[in-house]
């Protein structure tokens, strides 16, 4: 196979069909490709997209970049050597451009990763043997780290069990609607609890950090896809499906779970790790009932608060760790792509993300996070008489506001207590005061007002050619003293983000720009401590996964954690 990367593609701004007509831009880059390689169209037997971006440096004037992955029709004409291989690599060496190579295709495969059962030794690598087919493994947590775990298992011929306390995500829509339009909180069943855990509701982006030497992200991709997702969250550069769709994809994959012989229970919590004499684990209290297990993965969000403090008391050997605070921040999305593309309104483009970072002058590191183009903010609450905000976009990301957190850093020495669940009651505090301000309604503040409280100075108004927006929120909202929430050496470096961020996105710091709060549930406040092997380090058996155990910082990054669970998993039962 060829890859050609550095394809530019002049992107006109009122075609509107252009990313709709897949025939015309497959037509484009064939055409593209078959100049770059010096051959007819007619040689190419088929072209995937593997990468695309917007490059906006020179804007108003936009150009797509592509990187494409090209199969040659056998026996064409302009290459020497024998087979498909030989053809290639002459094509390659012949067009001489550093942007053209070939690669060869490597899918993941569970088996090879586990390498439990060597085909030098006789076995069948790619199977399961009947004494590990008949090993409990208990999945708890229904979230991208606890599904993508259990799909794996699964689909290699294991029956995970999955329990979730939450309700499945048909139930769980209705439930937290309710909740967005009543006030009426489900504290079992809510954003952060649920199948698909609280990425279900957000934007369901999968762009992640994390490097992907092992292909678990690119399986990832293609498990989204196989159940629903669109084809496009594989090449662009910063995919998302949208909570819409993202509904529907969980669900899809859990009945893939459950047709290839696994369960999975809801509205179930795990309370309590039934060990031995040894300290291993032994099974599980789910409700009122004991379920017996040789293995148990610990995928539980970042929210199971009560499940910190039950392993804490079962002494299962954990930290505190570092995470972020701050607050959603709304403009109007036509702010957003005027700064990022230089129009501020295009039918033929797609809704303008963006991403900041700073470090104040007293040190603290202040950032955009999980950034929602055309999205809302939403209530996020999950405990009685506390508030968490959260952003949501649909597929479509057409909503008038673009909404980001913009959040500070805070570690142990922040919290007040050396207590390794400091972080958790840190967050509660916040919570706590965010429901008090607007009696349990998401608090709203303008930034000009809140720069005040903090500086005492007066605004500078900033004038650009944007009309701001109302609040575009799920759930109900009220104007408050935002302000009042985080400490003041928080809220100083908050100012000095939004003044920094002010001069990189114009506007950015205009002072009708939107701030409510709080944004307390960035990342987990404990890390569970496992080995090498992905075990608790003092509870064998009992194997730490994704976001809620530290490992993990996002949809992708949980599932990426949950694949790679499952592989330890699997090797601990087949060795």
């Amino acid at each position: 196979m060829i890859r050609v990367s550095q394809i530019k593609i002049p992107i006109d701004i009122n075609d509107v069909s252009w990313y709709q007509d897949q025939e015309k831009k497959y037509g484009r880059l064939r055409k593209k490709v078959a100049k770059t390689l010096r051959i007819g169209e007619e040689q190419i037997e088929s072209i995937s997209i593997s990468k695309h971006s917007i490059d906006a440096r020179k804007k108003p004037e936009l150009f797509d970049i592509y990187t494409v992955d090209v199969v040659i029709k056998a026996g064409s004409a302009n290459g020497k050597g024998s087979g498909k291989n030989g053809l290639e690599e002459s094509l390659v060496k012949k067009c001489r451009d550093k942007n053209v190579s070939v690669i060869k295709e490597k899918r993941y495969d569970f088996f090879e990763k586990v390498s439990a059962r060597k085909e030098s030794e006789g076995k069948d690598s790619s199977t399961v043997p009947d004494l590990a087919l008949n090993k409990r493994i208990c999945i708890i947590g229904a979230g991208p780290a606890g599904l993508f775990c259990g799909y794996e298992l699964a689909m290699a011929g294991f029956k995970p069990i999955i329990f979730e306390r939450g309700a499945d995500v048909e139930k769980r829509c209705e439930i937290v609607d309710r909740f967005w339009t009543s006030g009426k909180l489900d504290v079992k069943t809510n954003v952060q609890f649920g199948e698909g855990g609280a990425g279900t509701f957000s934007d369901g982006k999968l762009n992640t950090m994390v490097k992907d030497k092992e292909g678990r992200g690119a399986e990832a991709l293609d498990i989204f896809v196989k159940h629903g997702a669109p084809e496009r969250i594989k090449y662009e550069s910063k995919p998302h499906i949208g909570t819409d769709i993202l509904k529907d994809v969980v669900k899809n994959i859990r009945q893939s779970i459950i047709d290839a012989g696994g369960e999975v229970y809801f509205e179930n919590q795990v309370t309590e790790l039934i060990l031995d004499d040894t300290n291993a684990l032994k099974g599980l209290k789910v409700s009122e009932s004991i379920v017996e297990c040789d293995a148990a993965v610990l995928a539980i969000g970042h929210s199971a608060r009560d499940t910190f403090k039950m392993l804490y008391e079962s002494k299962v050997e954990m930290q505190p760790k570092p995470f972020a605070v701050g607050f959603r921040v709304e403009h109007p999305q036509s702010l957003i792509n005027k700064s990022q593309y230089g129009v501020a309104d295009s039918k033929a483009l797609p809704a303008a993300p963006y991403k900041l970072t700073t470090t104040t002058k007293e040190g603290r590191g202040v950032y955009s996070f999980c950034m929602c183009p055309g999205g809302y903010v939403v209530n996020a609450s999950s405990e009685e008489g506390m508030l968490a905000v959260n952003g949501m976009s649909y597929s479509k990301r057409d909503g008038k506001n673009a909404n980001s957190a913009i959040i500070i850093t805070v570690d142990p020495k922040d919290f007040g207590s050396d207590h390794v669940l400091a972080g958790v009651e840190f967050q509660r505090k916040l919570e706590k005061k965010a429901f008090e301000l607007a009696g349990g309604k998401i608090p709203v503040e303008r930034y000009g007002d809140f720069r005040k409280a903090v500086t005492g100075e007066n605004f500078d108004k900033i004038s650009f050619d944007s009309e701001f927006n109302d609040p575009q929120m799920k759930g109900f909202y009220e104007f408050a003293a935002v302000h009042e929430i985080l400490p003041e050496e928080l809220n100083t470096a908050f100012v000095e983000g939004m003044e920094n961020f002010g001069r990189i996105i114009k506007g950015y710091n205009d002072e009708r720009a939107l701030v409510s709060g709080v944004e307390s549930r960035t990342s987990s406040p404990v890390r569970i401590n496992r080995d090498e092997n992905g075990e608790s380090v003092n509870i064998k058996g009992l194997f730490p996964c994704g976001e809620g155990a530290g490992y993990a910082g996002g949809i992708m990054s949980a599932a990426m954690d949950g694949i790679r669970t499952a592989e330890l998993v699997a090797k601990k039962l087949l060795d």
